[in-house]
């Protein structure tokens, strides 16, 4: 898999497909195989980037503290690297913390904006219950778990009970897949919960981003409440939300179908080639 140098240290990323790009940044811990579901169907129409954030996959893991800001700096970066102007961001989680100072910070490098269960942090947020938080920060123990753990422990954050258990087979082999990619080091999910559980907070800045906005969020998100991607709604301009009802966190995968047709609808009409 290619890396390239962005922000001093070597970012991994892999591109699919061709046409105008679609750069999607996944979330907590997470890396690039977090898309696998998404990329086939949207690289039909458009050159799909994505990447393994700092510390985790094959990019570089600095023991440094990380924050938001840095890692919106390392996706320009990675831009630079592919000689890329501007493309579609897409965030989700954590993910869309970072595509949230992306757009604020490069704003005439966003053609359009997706955040998926994301929030904005600080004091004007809607806080999860705690014990959300210290399970999150319990992730850093990620190797050392069975499957039969992260299923009854993990999972019903991100996904519901009837898809749970339709599904064992299926996220036994998700798992097993993602155990088998580049660990994540324990320090990386404390940088990285630090960098976005206490310093994100974009309330204040959100009118300036200006690129057209597609905010998606399940309603019985317990990892990100609603009320915060109806905040988000409220506050960024040329904005639209979107609610999957009785969905969870990982909406993009127990609804993939209904989640990439969203997505493809919304990039096809804010195309950069129907405005010039």
């Amino acid at each position: 898999m290619p890396a390239v140098k962005a922000n001093g240290i070597n970012i991994n990323y892999e591109s699919h497909g061709t046409g105008e790009p679609l750069v999607m940044i996944n979330g907590y811990g997470g890396n690039l195989r977090g898309w696998d579901i998404q990329v086939p169907f949207l690289s039909k129409k458009y050159c799909v980037i994505t990447l393994d954030n700092r510390g985790t996959g094959h990019s570089d893991k600095p023991d440094i503290p990380y924050t938001i800001r840095m890692m919106a700096d390392d996706v320009a970066g990675l831009l630079d690297a592919l000689n890329i102007d501007a493309a579609h961001i897409c965030g989700f989680s954590m993910g869309g913390a970072i595509a949230q100072e992306f757009a604020i910070n490069y704003p005439q490098r966003v053609i359009s904006l997706i955040l998926g269960c994301s929030g904005f942090g600080g004091s004007h947020e809607t806080k999860r219950d705690p014990a959300v938080d210290a399970q999150l920060l319990n992730m850093k123990n990620f190797s050392s778990w069975t499957p039969e753990y992260y299923i009854r422990e993990i999972l019903p954050g991100g996904y519901t009970e009837e898809f749970i258990n339709k599904n064992l087979q299926f996220i036994k082999e998700m798992i097993k897949h993602r155990s088998a990619y580049p660990a994540t080091p324990s320090y990386v999910y404390e940088r990285q919960a630090k960098a976005v559980l206490e310093e994100h907070d974009t309330y204040d800045r959100l009118n300036q981003i200006k690129a057209p906005t597609l905010i998606l969020v399940g309603s019985a998100d317990p990892l990100s409440p609603l009320e915060n991607s109806r905040i988000l709604a409220s506050r960024i301009p040329n904005s639209e939300l979107v609610i999957l009802e009785n969905l969870r966190h990982a909406f993009n995968i127990e609804a993939a179908e209904k989640t990439n047709n969203l997505i493809l609808d919304f990039l096809n009409r804010h195309r950069r080639t129907t405005k010039e």
